[in-house]
């Protein structure tokens, strides 16, 4: 006989089966490593932020002052600065602006010291080239006045709305993805119906990128820049993250999703640069960090807001090989797997589970009459 949901025998451990299969045991310890990965993650990359080889430039009015000043930042324990010689404050100047350097000391006669700092590129590491600076400084009787060049704007508090802007566009990009995915199955039956969901994903990117940009500058004042340059950049990433995202759910199912969670919330943000720019975080996130979309993305959209898009062009590049990669990678994934070269496929493979799914019903409903052997 067909055992009946109310019959008494299976127990606890039978009901315990019922209600938590194997495979949803295997995805809550996937959640759990997940979760633990980004504790460790997070705290890894801000428990203890120190600033390492910061691009610094000294000019002095003459070079027995500047090799010395040189000489010491080059010593310092933990080379915290990475001091450079250059001839006078406006090439400084310009390299701050150009993103070559991230400030610069200049050294006049009389004792006098101006350091020259850009709290747009990320007001924490400016506050750390200060202390080190006026650390190593100390003692040499000068008087040392900070000198911010590229300040941010007062709606852009501790140059953080870029990151934030950054991290809105990623999250929109894999779940967007994930949206597609859920709602039509994690992989598309064919190479047609990929390239349509990357057309959905595209035309979301150009939605998101533009409304994005409008509320971080227009609307909330928070980012100065070219609207349209902003524009640019959220629309390549959010479909570079949507994409990479499409990609892994072709490549493995829905534990694709957990994957690119994995690479933009649990790796990416900690490592973006945002709240502590790369210089100041442990060697793995500092390594990591300009590889991956948030970190790009942030240094981008700083680089658009303060620098007049100077630098702007090895990250954007960062972000079009993750958009072309996950592009393809979606199509093959869709193209190449079984039965997944014909719109037909997709038509049998649903056929098939709707005849399964009768099939369960029927055998459900006869199991459910008096008598009725199994």
């Amino acid at each position: 006989m067909t055992r009946t949901s109310d019959d008494p025998r299976g127990g606890f451990l039978g009901e315990l089966k019922d209600a938590v299969s194997a495979r949803a045991a295997l995805l809550v310890l996937g959640v759990l490593a997940i979760q633990l990965a980004f504790i460790t993650s997070y705290i890894g990359a801000f428990h203890a932020p120190a600033p390492h080889r910061v691009p610094l430039a000294v000019t002095a009015h003459s070079s027995q002052v500047s090799d010395e000043v040189l000489y010491r930042l080059s010593t310092l324990p933990g080379q915290p600065i990475d001091p450079r010689s250059v001839r006078n404050e406006t090439a400084a100047v310009e390299q701050i602006r150009n993103r070559d350097i991230d400030g610069a000391l200049v050294l006049g006669p009389g004792g006098t010291a101006r350091l020259l700092v850009a709290s747009g590129g990320g007001a924490s590491l400016s506050q750390a080239i200060t202390e080190v600076v006026t650390a190593a400084e100390k003692g040499q009787r000068r008087s040392l006045t900070v000198v911010d060049v590229v300040p941010g704007t007062p709606g852009d508090a501790r140059g953080l709305s870029s990151f934030y802007l950054v991290v809105g566009w990623c999250v929109g990009g894999y779940l967007c993805a994930a949206i597609l995915a859920i709602s039509a199955g994690a992989r598309p039956a064919n190479g047609s119906r990929a390239v349509i969901r990357l057309g959905a994903l595209l035309l979301y990117s150009i939605l998101a990128g533009l409304l994005g940009s409008v509320i971080a500058g227009p609307v909330l004042d928070a980012l100065p820049g070219g609207l349209p340059a902003l524009w640019g950049l959220g629309t390549l990433l959010v479909f570079a993250v949507g994409s990479i995202t499409l990609a892994l759910q072709g490549l493995v199912g829905v534990i694709g999703i957990g994957i690119a969670i994995l690479l933009v919330v649990v790796l990416g943000n900690p490592s973006a640069g945002g709240a502590y720019p790369h210089p100041l975080l442990p060697a793995f996130w500092r390594t990591i960090g300009p590889a991956l979309p948030p970190g790009a993305g942030t240094y981008a959209a700083r680089s658009i807001a303060y620098f007049r898009g100077n630098g702007a062009g090895v990250p954007m590049l960062v972000l079009a090989v993750w958009a072309v990669a996950g592009t393809a990678l979606t199509i093959a994934a869709a193209v190449l797997r079984p039965g997944g070269t014909g719109a037909g496929a997709e038509v049998a493979a649903s056929g098939g589970a709707d005849g399964r799914r009768r099939d369960r019903a029927g055998r459900a409903a006869t199991a459910g009459r008096p008598g009725t052997m199994s």
